[in-house]
């Protein structure tokens, strides 16, 4: 099995909300971010959460297994966080990185499984779910040096697009890879 780290990215203001979505409560009472961390640990040995400067990862609930990785600058957009992500998990002794979204708690273990095993050092891979592209999504170590000078808020859809031929779409059954959380009626169709 390739051995792949994980890359959470909560570092986003999540401004359509309203509030901080990351404590928002999920119908079964667990906070949203938490609940994502608590998931990428059924599957990953290791978890790092992207956060902003001032979070304080006790108070936003995230469990204790998780590693912290902060983004002085996630203001400037998802692709800074997702380049500070990558840039301090580069050191990692790994064929990827599965990036996963803080507000995608829905994302069912076995698919995050089955996209592990897809996982390779020359290989982008990501879910596919009655033909929509989802996430998370997991980058080989092949692409880290150009995951690390993202800019903006576009985060990776342009290396995705110049990298065609590496990526690989994994078909699964599994609604919870599109479902994110945008707007608070998302958290009432648990």
């Amino acid at each position: 099995m390739p051995r792949v780290v994980a890359l959470l990215l909560a570092a986003g203001r999540g401004r359509r909300f309203g509030s901080d979505k990351r404590l928002a409560r999920l119908p079964d009472g667990r906070g949203l971010l938490a609940a994502s961390a608590e998931r990428a640990l059924q599957v990953f040995a290791e978890v790092h959460v992207l956060l902003r400067d001032e979070d304080d990862a006790q108070a936003l609930g995230l469990p204790a297994a998780c590693r912290i990785i902060r983004c002085s600058d996630a203001d400037q957009g998802m692709g800074h966080s997702l380049a500070a992500g990558i840039r301090a998990l580069a050191v990692q002794d790994a064929d990827a990185i599965a990036v996963l979204l803080g507000d995608m708690p829905w994302v069912a273990a076995d698919s995050l499984w089955q996209l592990c095993q897809q996982a390779a050092a020359e290989r982008i891979v990501y879910p596919l779910h009655d033909g929509q592209r989802g996430h998370p999504v997991l980058f080989g170590r092949a692409f880290w040096p150009a995951l690390q000078t993202l800019t903006g808020d576009e985060g990776a859809r342009a290396l995705l697009q110049s990298q065609a031929a590496a990526c690989q779409g994994v078909a699964l059954a599994d609604p919870g890879v599109l479902r994110d959380v945008d707007r608070p009626q998302a958290l009432l169709n648990d």
